[in-house]
């Protein structure tokens, strides 16, 4: 279990090691064979099966409640950022493939692109539920596909 001081070290209470928490050092600090700091996600690429490129992961949306994931938001479209739209993807609908260094996805380009989606400059209301279950019934997401 590690923990955080005021000095933006971490301490790792079973081993004793501590070090510094910033971007750019170790890479155990911030990845594990099953753990990856959400900085990490975001910029990485998503991928269809026939492995093209199809986007990145610009953020993710996390469950304040239960700490999951549910939404990665991704980004694709436009030229130099104008013109760019987020689209989210339900998390569970994303794999992560260690030989592509991304994510991948089985859902064609098209979908994605007539899926739900807004302009960097229009964040859609999430407070309310409703705008998660637009998303989710897009891409067909029952309880009973995901845990959440």
């Amino acid at each position: 279990m590690s923990s955080y001081n005021t000095a933006n070290t971490y301490n790792t209470a079973n081993t004793g090691r501590t070090g510094t928490a910033s971007r750019g050092d170790d890479v155990s600090l911030s990845e594990t064979l099953s753990l990856i700091a959400a900085s990490k996600v975001n910029g990485t690429h998503v991928y269809n099966r026939q492995g093209d490129s199809i986007g990145s992961i610009y953020d993710v949306m996390i469950d304040k409640r239960s700490g999951r994931v549910d939404y990665a938001i991704m980004s694709f479209g436009g030229f130099l950022g104008l013109g760019e739209h987020y689209h989210p993807l339900p998390w569970h609908l994303l794999q992560y493939d260690p030989r592509q260094g991304g994510y991948v996805v089985d859902i064609s380009r098209d979908r994605l692109e007539n899926g739900p989606s807004y302009a960097t400059s229009a964040m859609p209301d999430w407070s309310n539920g409703t705008y998660g279950q637009t998303v989710d019934d897009y891409y067909g997401v029952t309880p009973n596909t995901v845990r959440r």
